[in-house]
């Protein structure tokens, strides 16, 4: 079962690298106010999981230079996730409030839904 996990994480990655989005554009003024807004983002993913490519795909397209924290690579990222949102699944979007409290949110619909909402491109 491994084997073809393996192959196709392969596959998925492939075709990840060969369609890549363009990146939206926004004034320089824009696009500094966007990455400040995003320190306190962070997505816990994985590099093959076609969901958290779906995720990273809007994150390319919306030029949303979001911090990635690989859960297989990384025990303590792993552990964040497990400890903070409570389960461990990905794609996992943390959002670090002003107020001290982080908002989990696992699902990659919902995850693309709210970075479009939160930071549109010009038009």
């Amino acid at each position: 079962m491994k084997a073809v996990r393996w192959i196709l994480g392969l596959i998925v990655m492939a075709l990840h690298f060969l369609t890549l989005p363009r990146r939206g554009k926004r004034t320089p003024q824009h696009q500094q106010q966007v990455e400040e807004a995003l320190r306190s983002h962070s997505l816990y993913q994985l590099p093959t999981c076609p969901f958290c490519v779906k995720v990273r795909r809007a994150m390319r397209r919306l030029n949303l230079p979001i911090e990635l924290r690989d859960v297989r690579a990384d025990g303590r990222h792993r552990q964040d996730l497990i400890n903070g949102g409570g389960k461990m699944k990905v794609p996992c979007l943390r959002i670090d409030h002003e107020d001290g409290h982080s908002e989990w949110m696992y699902e990659s619909d919902e995850i693309v839904a709210y970075l479009q909402r939160r930071f549109p491109l010009e038009p």
